[in-house]
C-alpha cells in the first residue's frame, strides 16, 4: 500500500508550486499520522445517466478534470479532491464511442499533479483530434499536468481571471537526519546497489542523488515542453522561455497557451454553435 507522502516527496510532479507547497505543509503538520488509500481501485465517479460517467448536454459530453491529478485514483477521490488519469481516460474513450456525443468538453480546473500516466493520456486525447471536436473549457485554471491535458484539445478557452501555464516540473525532498540526531535516534540504511533507497528521508541528501534527480526532472521538463509545443503548434523554445510561468486570461492567449477568453458558460455556447451551426 502506498502512502500519500510517498507519492508527494522525492518524486517529480507536474504540479503548480503553490499546490505542492500546500500539500507538503499538510503532510508535515500531520507527521506521524499515516494516511493510506486504495490507489488501484476502480474509478468511482457517479454516473450522469444509466451508464454514462459524464453529463451530456445538447450533444456535448462534459468531462470533469478537477483537483489534484494522479495516475490511479480510488476511494479517496471524493474526500481529498483527487482525479485519476485512468478515470479521465475511461470517460474520454466512452464519449468517443458514444453515438449521442457530438463533441467532448474537458471541463478543467486543476493545479496539475503526477507525472505517471499524464503523457499517455495527453497523447490519447491528441490522437483523437478529428474524430470528434474536443474543447478544453477552463473553469477556472489549468496548470502544469492539467494544462498538458488541456493542450491536447482542439480549442482552449480560459476565463478572464483564469490561468494557464506552469509548463515545468517540481520535486520536493525532505530529510529528518538532524531531527533524529537531536532525538538520540540512529538510523542505519543497508543497501545492495548504490542507488537503492536514494534520496530517502533519514540520510543527508547525497550530491550524486541530487544530480540524478535533477537530471530526471530536466528530462521530464523537456518532454513536457515538446508535448505542449506539438499540441499547440508553437515553437518549443517559446514554451521553454516561459520558465514555467503562469498567465491570467488573455495573457495566456498572447503566449499561445489558449485560444479564446470566455466564461465556461460562454465557451460551452460557442462550442455548441460550432457543432450545430
Amino acid at each position: 500500500m502506498i502512502t500519500i507522502a510517498q507519492r508527494l516527496f522525492g518524486v517529480p510532479l507536474l504540479l503548480h508550486p503553490s499546490r505542492a507547497i500546500e500539500l507538503a505543509r499538510f503532510i508535515g503538520e500531520r507527521e506521524g499520522f499515516e494516511v493510506r488509500a486504495a490507489w488501484d481501485a476502480a474509478d468511482p465517479k457517479p454516473a450522469h445517466g444509466r451508464d454514462r460517467p459524464y453529463e451530456v448536454v445538447d450533444g456535448i459530453a462534459r468531462l470533469p478534470i478537477e483537483g489534484t491529478l494522479v495516475h490511479k485514483a480510488g476511494g479517496m477521490e471524493a474526500l481529498s479532491g483527487l482525479t485519476g488519469y485512468n478515470g479521465i481516460r475511461g470517460m474520454f474513450d466512452q464519449a468517443l464511442a458514444d453515438s449521442i456525443v457530438k463533441g467532448i468538453a474537458l471541463m478543467v480546473n486543476s493545479p496539475g499533479g503526477e507525472v505517471a500516466g499524464m503523457f499517455d493520456l495527453a497523447d490519447r486525447i491528441h490522437s483523437a483530434r478529428g474524430s470528434k471536436p474536443i474543447w478544453a473549457i477552463l473553469d477556472e485554471s489549468a496548470y502544469s499536468a492539467a494544462y498538458a491535458l488541456a493542450s491536447a484539445a482542439d480549442v482552449i478557452s480560459v476565463p478572464r481571471t483564469g490561468g494557464t501555464g506552469s509548463v515545468g516540473v517540481i520535486a520536493v525532498h525532505t530529510e529528518a537526519s538532524r531531527a533524529l540526531d537531536q532525538a538520540g535516534i540512529t538510523v542505519t540504511v543497508m543497501r545492495y546497489g548504490e542507488k537503492k533507497a536514494r534520496a530517502n528521508d533519514v540520510e543527508p541528501l547525497r550530491e550524486q542523488d541530487l544530480a540524478d534527480l535533477q537530471a530526471e526532472i530536466d528530462s521530464i521538463g523537456e518532454e513536457f515542453v515538446a508535448l505542449v509545443a506539438r499540441n499547440r503548434g508553437i515553437d518549443a523554445q517559446d514554451v521553454r522561455d516561459q520558465q514555467a510561468a503562469t498567465f491570467m486570461g488573455e495573457h495566456g492567449v498572447d503566449h499561445g497557451l489558449a485560444d479564446i477568453v470566455a466564461s465556461p458558460d460562454s465557451a460551452l455556447q460557442l462550442f455548441q454553435e460550432s457543432i450545430h451551426g
